[in-house]
């Protein structure tokens, strides 16, 4: 049995409530991955964008990941404080970012750059799929150093204990997260477009990856403050994640037979 180290949230402190915070410095390294994958990637035979253009997207995508996370964290999952003061929406720093919620974000945002670059927004959205699990496994690393949205109670030889939280052993859910959204998600997805593939599959393989990974850790850790959904084990994040495997099943499928009848990918 393990204990959690116990982190200080802020890495750099300006004051006793205030600094540089691990969660923020998560998303810097996240946004600086993005630019250095997606300038490798640019420079690929037939990539629908430049690298100057990532420069670009990264700006567009960071607005729709903070815009879209924070709405999506309010809506989704804290409505009725949300209605209890509509000013909690602007209260960062409390925390709170929905990744469902981010993920509609940067899809609006990149449907307004295909459209400015006059581009197919699903060989975009195949440009970026494989530059976001990095980010997604920062992030979830940011929630292990803060000892934030741990894990069900468990007796497995890795189990954690969170002093802060209750001196029973949990499943370190959020390292389960880095490793299945994070670092596997990263690898199937980039490997899996480093060859010629139909457009729109590169984003559906993503968006079931992520589905499938999110929806299983969702068994291993505590469900959020909405709790059940009618069940005893659907919870809000397996509940919005059960569109990204249709949707991703759907583009899989649909990317392939379009591309047969066409005679070739791409």
């Amino acid at each position: 049995m393990l204990t959690h180290p116990g982190w200080d949230p802020i890495l750099i402190h300006f004051s006793e409530t205030t600094g540089v915070r691990w969660y923020g410095l998560m998303y810097v390294i996240g946004f600086l991955a993005f630019l250095f994958l997606g300038k490798l990637r640019a420079r690929r035979p037939n990539s629908p964008v430049t690298p100057e253009q990532v420069d670009d997207m990264m700006f567009y995508g960071a607005i729709g990941v903070i815009v879209g996370g924070r709405l999506g964290e309010m809506f989704f999952y804290k409505f009725p404080q949300l209605l209890e003061n509509p000013l909690s929406l602007f209260k960062v720093w409390e925390g709170g970012m929905s990744f469902h919620g981010g993920l509609i974000g940067v899809t609006i945002a990149m449907l307004l750059l295909a459209r400015k670059w006059k581009i197919s927004a699903l060989k975009l959205g195949d440009f970026i799929a494989p530059l976001v699990p990095i980010g997604l496994g920062a992030g979830r690393m940011g929630n292990f150093i803060n000892g934030e949205l741990w894990g069900r109670p468990t007796d497995v030889p890795w189990s954690m204990v969170f002093p802060h939280v209750d001196k029973l052993p949990r499943h370190p859910s959020q390292l389960y997260e880095v490793l299945g959204e994070g670092v596997l998600l990263f690898l199937l997805t980039w490997i899996y477009s480093t060859k010629p593939r139909p457009s729109g599959a590169v984003t559906g393989l993503f968006l079931l990856g992520y589905g499938i990974a999110r929806s299983t850790v969702e068994f291993f850790r505590v469900p959020d403050d909405s709790g059940f959904f009618g069940i005893e084990w659907l919870t809000e994040g397996q509940l919005l994640s059960i569109p990204m495997i249709i949707i991703g099943i759907f583009l899989l499928i649909w990317s392939y037979k379009k591309a047969k009848k066409v005679g070739g990918v791409r």
